[in-house]
């Protein structure tokens, strides 16, 4: 075993320990007076050890991407890998939801009442919804909107108004849609490497997209939508800043960006990959990308919506419910545990390797290319690193940073043994979906 593997495989026993003492710490906490508010600590999850309808294709597809994704995204024309890519996530995350089944696993994951779907009646006029949309976010205020509703800016929301509009309403044409967009995801993080860094990093990297733990919460939560909704604000504007039709592109992004931070406050922190694509290119489309970010804040604001009212009174309601219970001291930290779990062993591996990179160029060793990887990764860390000092997001960032998250899987582009590691990735998916119910 050469010592760069040893390495590899030290720095995932460190985060396998953070997790495991993520667990104990979690219920000792939890059994000592129930302020953690999850079932499993660290993760939102209940102890359900089962198999499903989605079990064998979740086996199938693991296999399959362990014994030929490498092979198969180093010799693959692009624009067939890209779709093969986005192919196999859809499987991968499709077949992890349905080991929970179809109306437990996918139709009834947004029908909660604490999630979108319930108040889509509210919303059957709009424009009045929207005025009266910070009126209802305090639990004390009259008719106060559920923990998903009150917790983001109504973009997120009407989403699903629009959908039910067109006359794709209710839970299962929700989760299609969640997963359908959120496996695309990958798509546009493998355009941002390649446009960026190097088209056989990207290849690398792209087996690791496809078979990532995330895709048990892509499958389960509206944040797979967010993530990729993010996603291609930021490749398109890889693709601007390196001249691809700049004008067209750079707009599309800051449209992308002006979606982005109305479907989650949280997501604003996305300017830190905005700001390392600038810096990995050409400054000039940036007033395009500025002018497309505008649109839908002034539309939103048109029509009455006052975000930054919004996000002051959503800071009051988070400590109004579990968000003020649940203790900083100890979710500070067993949020990287949940980042453990989703981005899995390989992706820790990838980080240490991404340091190490790092440190090189800094003695002027290695490519270029790499270091163009390492700053992008290191951006998406920088972001998940402030939401996690926030202490705005305590508990179920297994979900919540699955915009960060995906950004950091490219990491897993410097590993060798690519399929030993893309085993783990998937045996901890399997464990994870097969012994936790998760919510969301």
């Amino acid at each position: 075993m050469n010592r760069h593997l040893l390495r590899d495989l030290s720095a995932a026993a460190v985060a396998a320990l953070l997790v495991l003492t993520a667990v104990l710490v979690g219920r000792a906490i939890e059994h000592r007076d129930g302020s953690l508010r999850v079932g499993r600590p660290p993760l939102l999850a209940t102890w359900d050890p089962h198999v499903g309808p989605g079990t064998p294709a979740a086996l199938v597809v693991a296999v399959a991407v362990v014994a030929y994704g490498p092979a198969l995204a180093a010799r693959l024309p692009w624009r067939p890998l890209l779709l093969a890519v986005w192919g196999a996530g859809l499987a991968w995350t499709w077949s992890l939801a349905l080991v929970d089944g179809w109306h437990r696993g996918i139709a009834e994951q947004l029908t909660t009442k604490s999630e979108y779907l319930p108040v889509v009646g509210r919303f059957h006029d709009i424009p009045a919804a929207l005025r009266d949309f910070s009126g209802h976010i305090l639990i004390d205020a009259p008719d106060n909107w559920p923990a998903h509703v009150a917790g983001h800016p109504p973009g997120a929301t009407l989403t699903f108004v629009l959908l039910d509009r067109v006359g794709l309403g209710g839970g299962g044409w929700a989760g299609v849609f969640c997963i359908t967009l959120g496996t695309t995801a990958a798509v546009a993080v493998l355009i941002t490497v390649r446009t960026l860094a190097d088209e056989s990093l990207a290849r690398r990297a792209a087996p690791f997209l496809v078979l990532a733990p995330a895709a048990v919460w892509v499958g389960t939560s509206a944040d797979g939508y967010f993530a990729a909704v993010a996603a291609w604000a930021v490749a398109l504007l890889a693709l601007a800043v390196r001249g691809h039709r700049p004008g067209w592109t750079g707009f599309a992004s800051g449209l992308l960006f002006g979606l982005t931070v109305y479907l989650s406050y949280g997501l604003t922190l996305m300017a830190t990959l905005a700001g390392a694509v600038l810096l990995l290119g050409s400054r000039r489309p940036l007033p395009f990308a500025l002018a497309g970010f505008a649109v839908v804040p002034v539309l939103f604001t048109a029509y009455g919506f006052d975000w930054w009212e919004a996000y002051r009174l959503l800071v009051t309601r988070y400590h109004q419910g579990a968000g003020g219970v649940r203790p900083y001291g100890y979710w500070v930290w067993a949020n990287l545990a949940c980042t453990v779990v989703i981005v899995g062993p390989a992706t820790v591996a990838g980080l240490r390797r991404t340091g190490v990179m790092l440190v090189r160029r800094g003695r002027n060793h290695g490519p270029r290319h790499d270091l163009r990887l390492a700053v992008l990764v290191l951006a998406a860390l920088l972001a998940l690193l402030v939401a996690d000092l926030s202490g705005m997001s305590k508990a179920e960032t297994e979900r919540i940073w699955l915009p960060f998250a995906v950004w950091l899987l490219p990491a897993c582009a410097w590993l060798t043994g690519a399929r030993g590691w893309l085993a783990g990735q998937a045996v901890l998916a399997l464990l994870v979906n097969h012994l936790l119910l998760t919510g969301w």
